[in-house]
C-alpha cells in the first residue's frame, strides 16, 4: 500500500493522521512520509524508496536505526519478561551509568519520557524551595505538560494557539498559554524571559524573586533550530539563581549524551541543580530521567513527600536499550570527536553550497546536531529564529526529499547525525543540497 492511502487511513482514526504533531507536514506542505524500516543512516518509506535520515527520531539515535547492539539488548529482554512493576538490576545499572557521566547527578529518578521528566523536576523544585514561579525562556520546548506550554518551541510554536501577549517577559501577569485547555492558573505560574538575554532574568528576579522555585533553560536551545548559549549566560543563571535560593534546572533531553558524554552542562562547565534526560538515555524507546543533588532527590516518594509514579516507568525493555546505547558510546574511544568532525564538515559543506546556489542560509553546529536558519545571521533567541524564511525552508525540505533526504517538516527543528552517518552519507547530504539550495532560493 502507497503513502496516500495509508495517510487516508490514517486520518481517519488519528487526530491530523498523526500521533505527534510535529510529524505531520503543515509547516512544509504535503503528505507525510510513512517510514516502514530502518538501518544505520537511512530509512526506507512504505513504498521501498531510500532516504538519508537527518531526524533520527529527533535526536534519540546516536548509534543510527537498528543498532546490532540495542536490537540485541531489546530482544534479550523482552525474551525475559516486557514489564514486572518490580525493581530490576538493570535499572540500577542504567542510573550508576547516568550518574557517573553528568557531573552534577547523585540520585536519578527513571521515568516514560522527557515531559514526564520536566514536570517532575518542576514539582520537586516548587517542593525544594516552598516557592511558586518557574521561569522558562521563548522557544525553549520543555513538553507539553500545563506549565510549560507557554511561549514554547518545536511543534508548539507552530500549532500555538495563544502566548501572544507582550512584552511576554515582564512577569507572571504577561503570560497567556499556548493551547486550550490549559488554565490561566497553571500558565500563570510560568515566567517568561528571552534565550539568551540576561536582563530579563534579572528583572524578573528583580520583581518575583522570592517567589521563584527555579530557571528552567535547555542549555543549548534545539527546538528553536539551533541557537548556541551566549558566553556567560549559562554561568549567569547559575549564579542568579545560586543568589536568590532559586533551582537551575537544566533540560538535556536532547543535548543529555549527545553533545558529549557529560551532556552540555559538562560541555560548558555549569552544573545546574537538577536535570532531565530523554531520547539517547532511552536507546529509541519511550524512557526519561530526572536527577540531580542527592538531598533534592532524597525529598522524592518513597524516600520523602514529593509524590511521583509510573507503572512502566523502568521498563525492562527501554532500559536494555538504553544500557546498550551508552554502553556503547562509553566503549569507543574518540566517538564524540568523531561525531564531532563529521558534524563540522556537513555544517562547513551545507554552507559552501548554501553560498554558491546564492542562498541566505546561516548553519550553526554544535556535537552531533546542526541548525539550519534561512536567515543571513545565526539567531540568538525565539524572535530571530522565527524571522527564518519559512517558505524557503519548505522548498528546500521538498528539494531535498525529492533527493533522498529526509529533514525535519518544520524550520524550527534540528539536524540530527548519528554515528552510523559517515563521509560518504554526509556527501550525500552535501550534495543534494546544492540543488536544494538553488531551488529553494527560487
Amino acid at each position: 500500500m502507497e503513502t496516500p492511502q495509508w495517510w487516508e487511513r490514517a486520518r481517519r482514526v488519528m487526530p491530523g493522521g498523526v500521533n505527534s504533531p510535529v510529524r505531520a507536514f503543515r509547516a512544509v506542505g504535503g503528505t507525510p512520509v510513512f517510514a516502514a524500516r530502518g538501518e544505520g543512516p537511512y530509512v526506507w518509506d512504505v513504498s521501498g524508496r531510500r532516504y538519508v535520515d537527518l531526524v533520527q527520531s529527533w535526536g534519540a539515535l546516536i548509534l543510527g536505526h537498528a543498532h546490532p547492539a540495542v536490537v540485541e539488548a531489546v530482544q534479550r529482554a523482552a525474551a525475559s519478561g516486557t514489564s514486572f512493576g518490580m525493581p530490576t538490576t538493570a535499572e540500577v545499572e542504567l542510573a550508576e551509568l547516568i550518574a557517573s557521566a553528568l557531573p552534577s547527578v547523585e540520585m536519578v529518578r527513571l521515568v516514560n519520557s522527557g515531559t514526564e521528566a520536566v514536570m517532575s523536576a518542576v514539582r520537586l523544585s516548587r517542593a525544594a524551595t516552598g516557592r511558586r514561579y518557574v521561569v522558562k525562556f521563548e522557544g525553549c520546548y520543555h513538553g507539553h505538560s500545563d506549565a510549560m506550554l507557554v511561549k514554547a518551541g518545536s511543534g508548539a510554536a507552530l500549532y500555538s494557539a495563544g502566548g501572544g501577549a507582550a512584552p511576554t517577559w515582564a512577569g507572571a501577569t504577561s503570560v497567556s498559554p499556548a493551547s486550550p485547555g490549559v488554565s490561566p492558573g497553571a500558565a500563570g505560574e510560568t515566567l517568561l524571559a528571552r534565550y539568551n538575554h540576561l536582563e530579563d532574568v534579572e528583572a524578573l528576579f528583580s520583581r518575583w524573586g522570592q517567589e521563584i522555585a527555579a530557571v528552567i533553560v535547555e542549555p543549548v536551545a534545539a527546538n528553536m533550530g539551533v541557537v548556541l548559549p551566549k558566553p556567560g549566560f549559562l554561568e549567569g543563571l547559575r549564579a542568579i539563581t545560586r543568589r536568590n535560593g532559586s533551582l537551575l534546572i537544566f533540560d538535556e533531553v536532547i543535548t543529555g549524551f549527545r553533545v558529549g558524554w557529560s551532556g552540555a552542562q559538562g560541555r560548558f562547565g555549569v552544573q545546574p541543580d537538577l536535570t532531565c534526560l530523554g531520547k539517547i538515555m532511552g536507546g529509541g524507546l519511550p524512557a526519561g530521567a530526572y536527577a540531580g543533588r542527592r538531598e533534592l532527590m532524597e525529598l522524592v516518594a518513597p524516600q520523602g513527600p514529593v509524590y511521583q509514579a509510573g507503572t512502566l516507568s523502568g521498563n525492562p525493555i527501554a532500559v536494555a536499550a538504553g544500557l546498550a546505547t551508552l554502553r556503547e558510546l562509553q566503549r569507543e574511544e574518540g566517538i564524540y570527536e568523531c561525531l564531532e568532525a563529521r558534524a563540522r564538515r556537513l555544517a562547513d559543506g551545507l554552507r559552501q553550497a548554501a553560498k554558491e546556489a546564492g542562498a541566505c542560509v546561516s548553519v550553526v553546529q554544535v556535537g552531533a546536531m546542526l541548525g539550519l536558519s534561512f536567515r543571513a545571521q545565526a539567531p540568538q533567541d525565539f524572535t530571530e529564529a522565527q524571522e527564518g524564511d519559512a517558505g524557503a525552508y519548505a522548498r528546500f525540505f521538498h528539494a531535498m526529499l525529492e533527493r533522498g533526504v529526509h529533514l525535519a517538516p518544520a524550520m524550527l527543528e534540528a539536524i540530527f547525525l548519528s554515528t552510523a552517518h559517515d563521509e560518504r552519507v554526509t556527501g550525500e547530504v552535501t550534495e543534494a543540497a546544492r540543488a536544494a539550495f538553488a531551488a529553494a532560493a527560487g
